[in-house]
């Protein structure tokens, strides 16, 4: 008699990805605090209408502008780092973090994602350049007006694919 052995397959081994990202929502405001673009960049990004973006654009301009105004310490020509004004660079809530990139021309862009995504500065870098490289030297748009460049939407949403599924290389 000749024993069988019977084994069972190895369980279907799951692996997750390295890491879910929670990127939220893009939004940049002008140097006069109007809201020039806002688009949610993941499946759990909440639904915002435009009247809501409309008036978070210019309350984060206004508080950013407080925040610059009432900070205690200055900055050496109340410059940071890039050159721009101080101002609001992070907030941190439960279950939000809020990253700033503001340039040399008062344009600010906004990234909120879940706490933990790594990589919301370099992303925040590269939009800027996506915003130089796209929108910028579309001839059709107008500087401080709603940014309405295909191309510029494209690119964002494709760099958010990139890094999502990991296989992005910064600049």
């Amino acid at each position: 008699m000749v024993a069988a052995s019977f084994h069972s397959p190895p369980p279907p081994t799951h692996r997750p990805p390295p890491f879910e990202m929670g990127f939220l929502h893009l939004f940049i405001v002008n140097k006069s605090g109007g809201l020039i673009l806002h688009r949610p960049l993941g499946p759990t990004a909440p639904k915002i209408s435009t009247n809501e973006w409309l008036r978070i654009g210019s309350t984060f301009h206004s508080l950013h502008a407080i925040a610059a105004e009432a900070t205690p310490v200055k900055l050496p020509g109340n410059k940071n780092s890039a050159g721009a004004d101080d101002g609001i660079e992070q907030i941190e809530g439960r279950g939000i973090i809020l990253k700033c990139l503001q340039t040399r021309t008062g344009i600010k862009f906004v990234l909120t994602a879940e706490p933990g995504t790594p990589g919301i500065d370099a992303v925040l870098r590269e939009i800027y350049v996506l915003y130089s490289d796209c929108a910028l030297k579309d001839p059709f748009y107008e500087l401080e007006m709603p940014i309405r460049c295909e191309l510029f939407t494209n690119a964002v949403d494709s760099l958010i694919d990139q890094v999502v599924n990991g296989g992005v290389m910064m600049r």
